[in-house]
């Protein structure tokens, strides 16, 4: 389970990137009742999806070329420069090099060796994200790959992530991921191989944000209502919870899930 005390190797940011960032405001407001706040004019139109007086999330235009509409998931890191090594040794590649965003932090971006993009935050006066693993916030975090074995390794390595197999039917397995040093409770998502019909249809490895919800059927509904195409329809996993996915009105794949138990 996620939480705000942020260890390395932990989703501690999460960023949405996107060609309109007020009508994309706009929808998430109207799905998950969340509040913009911009962040000012010397931010170049980033801002802060925000919930109780707390940061759930961060918005932005796109600034990478060719970049399309994504969630943008980032790990805690006590040295993006080391990070960024161990990423280039361990077979990915830098897309934005490590610096600094004004005294909030250490930010850089990459792409894994099967083609899926990520980054990591060197905290400074901004830790992370102030609201984890409660309804309307990040929930978990999860990787579709091409090559789960590569995938694996290369994060194990960068990371130094704990995994664990789990069975899920004939040829599908799910790994589980969990910081370093911490316990099963700690696990912050997880990584799957794209089956084929899914690489037919032109999927591609990417990472995704899960966000808590008390309702996911309603969530899903008021997110159709306002634009969304839904590619996972609400779904009940045994012993998880109540889930769905889907692309938000610029092509951003993002999921809900309704914890079992909560």
């Amino acid at each position: 389970m996620l939480t705000t005390q942020y260890v390395p190797g932990a989703p501690n940011w999460l960023d949405v990137g996107t060609p309109d960032t007020d009508a994309s405001a706009a929808f998430y407001s109207a799905v998950f009742g969340w509040q913009h706040r911009s962040a000012g004019p010397e931010a170049g139109g980033y801002g802060f999806f925000e919930q109780d007086g707390g940061t759930l999330a961060g918005i932005g235009p796109l600034t990478e070329e060719g970049a399309s509409p994504s969630w943008t998931v980032y790990f805690h890191t006590p040295d993006a420069d080391a990070t960024a090594k161990a990423v280039e040794q361990t077979g990915g590649s830098v897309r934005v090099a490590p610096a600094d965003v004004f005294t909030a932090g250490r930010a850089a971006a990459f792409t894994d060796p099967t083609g899926a993009d990520f980054a990591v935050w060197q905290p400074g006066d901004t830790q992370g994200l102030d609201l984890v693993a409660v309804p309307g916030s990040l929930a978990r975090t999860e990787l579709y790959t091409t090559d789960a074995s590569a995938a694996k390794a290369f994060y194990e390595s960068v990371f130094s992530w704990q995994t664990r197999d789990v069975p899920m039917g004939p040829g599908l397995t799910y790994t589980i991921l969990t910081p370093a040093g911490a316990g099963p409770a700690a696990a912050h998502g997880g990584l799957m191989q794209l089956p084929q019909a899914n690489l037919d249809a032109g999927s591609t490895p990417e990472w995704h944000p899960y966000f808590e919800v008390t309702d996911c059927d309603a969530t899903l509904a008021r997110a159709t209502g306002a634009g969304a195409t839904v590619l996972i329809p609400v779904t009940e996993a045994p012993g998880i919870g109540r889930f769905a996915m889907f692309l938000d009105p610029f092509g951003a794949l993002l999921a809900i899930i309704t914890t079992a138990g909560r």
